[in-house]
């Protein structure tokens, strides 16, 4: 029987971390959606990996319980594994926000983005090791000897080779990258290379991320997943989807009956709004291009703005939804209600014409189920979803969004080219600064209903084959085991 996936949030060694406590969930759902050798594969490996770990425990670190790839792939995966017999843990750092500044900084030069030309300087680097050793004092003081440690992003890597002299197995996950690193983010790496000589895997979701300098015999690839029967992409039907948009001020119209399933298996309704949409809600047959992601520069809101006014709104007459968070509900992401200030800025410089089809939507994240379940039902009502990121990690969003049917047109960057195959389950934009060939593909496929429902029928199917939980939790587990059985 399912048992109660809700997050419960626990201040650990005088608040130098917080523990998320998850339920456990059972793999075996995963039965009817996967073929049956691929499931007897993956059932046998979780079988062998908890007893191999019978007796330690898996503790998870990363820099935030909400909001972002990272935290959604730790709640979706983390309960397998406790179902498994795994004892799967999860903690968050903590530090003032000068230490998510600096963290923030990492991010976007690992991305080959200097924000200030500066790099990163030595009082950011102290900033960062002071954090470091705050929050890796208070992770010793619960974890014991044995354990395995999986940290996640610079956030987490300076505390790498205090946990591995405690007698801790560490593997690092990097969950960011580009294809074609340029002296920002060489300068970036260098400084987090030194963090990771006691680790014993390093773990990167593209082969192509995998940074110079590191022992080959240590690196692992493992690309992101999802996991279907989350809020954000369990089954809905359209009438759902249409009444949860409604109660949420999407859409026109009232619809009390309206409910998504929660993770504790009792039923949820949509009680907020979404903020940034006209009063009373869109017609409820307007065409809607939408772009679900952080506010975040990386992401390009901006572009897609200036794209569809310049390229699109004159050829339909669609709607641009870019929904987000709110803004300041992203704890370790100081940057969104700056970015979002410049893009109300940009929206308000339009003609009215176009600026009254230019969205820009902040989900509530009070419940995060409701805010789940409104971006499970926004995908699902989009004609065209856009993912027009300049660099891009992995890109869960889309794979997100083609599980849902949905045809998509996005940037060739980072692990979007490894989801999407181009003209066949969505389309690729090569340059993504290229807002005439974005308009274009947005139009041909608002304008192609057949092109669009094959495009969206293919994405599902190639989700379904690479990108969805079992196969990542496989892969994890298989890792785990193989490097607490290395010789020492």
């Amino acid at each position: 029987m399912l048992q109660p996936c809700r997050r419960v949030y626990i201040a650990l060694a005088d608040s130098k971390l917080t523990a998320v406590e998850l339920g456990a969930a059972p793999s075996d759902r995963y039965r009817p959606l996967l073929e049956p050798e691929v499931w007897n594969e993956f059932d046998q490996a979780m079988t062998r990996a908890a007893a191999r770990l019978r007796g330690r425990v898996v503790w998870n670190v990363n820099s935030t319980a909400r909001g972002g790839g990272v935290a959604e792939l730790l709640n979706a995966l983390i309960p397998y594994d406790r179902g498994a017999g795994i004892d799967a843990r999860w903690v968050v750092v903590q530090g003032p926000p000068e230490f998510f500044a600096v963290t923030k900084k990492l991010h976007t030069l690992l991305h080959g983005v200097d924000p200030d030309g500066q790099g990163l300087t030595a009082d950011e680097g102290k900033t960062y090791e002071e954090s470091e050793a705050a929050n890796v004092a208070a992770l010793l003081g619960i974890a014991r000897p044995g354990d395995v440690v999986l940290l996640h992003d610079p956030q987490t890597v300076g505390m790498a080779p205090a946990l591995a002299n405690a007698g801790c197995t560490v593997v690092w996950r990097c969950h960011v990258g580009v294809d074609e690193p340029n002296d920002a983010g060489r300068a970036a790496w260098s400084f987090l290379r030194g963090y990771l000589s006691s680790a014993a895997a390093v773990v990167f979701s593209r082969r192509k991320y995998v940074w110079d300098g590191l022992d080959e015999s240590r690196v692992r690839i493992v690309a992101p997943s999802i996991d279907a029967f989350t809020v954000k992409n369990q089954e809905l039907d359209g009438p759902t989807v249409i009444g949860l948009l409604r109660d949420g001020g999407v859409l026109q119209g009232t619809n009390g009956d309206a409910t998504f399933l929660r993770s504790d298996g009792t039923r949820g309704r949509i009680t907020r709004r979404v903020s940034g949409l006209p009063e009373g809600g869109l017609a409820p047959d307007t065409q809607l291009i939408v772009q679900v992601s952080r506010w975040d520069r990386l992401k390009d809101p901006t572009g897609v703005v200036d794209g569809f006014a310049a390229h699109i709104s004159g050829s339909t007459a669609a709607h641009l939804v870019i929904a987000g968070p709110s803004a300041t509900s992203v704890s370790d992401d100081p940057e969104q209600p700056e970015i979002l200030q410049e893009l109300r800025a940009r929206r308000e410089s339009l003609p009215a014409s176009i600026r009254d089809r230019v969205h820009l939507a902040q989900l509530p994240m009070e419940d995060e189920e409701e805010n789940a379940a409104l971006v499970n039902a926004l995908q699902r009502r989009a004609d065209v979803v856009v993912q027009k990121s300049l660099a891009e990690g992995f890109g869960l969003t889309v794979a997100e969004a083609m599980w849902k049917s949905r045809p998509l047109v996005a940037s060739r960057v980072g692990g979007i080219e490894d989801q999407i195959e181009d003209g066949r389950s969505g389309v690729l934009i090569d340059d993504p600064r290229d807002l005439a060939s974005l308009g274009r593909a947005v139009v041909t496929v608002l304008q192609d209903e057949t092109m669009a429902r094959e495009l969206g029928a293919a994405a599902r199917r190639r989700v379904g084959r690479h990108f969805l939980a079992p196969r990542h939790l496989m892969q994890q587990a298989e890792l785990i085991t193989d490097v607490l059985d290395r010789p020492d």
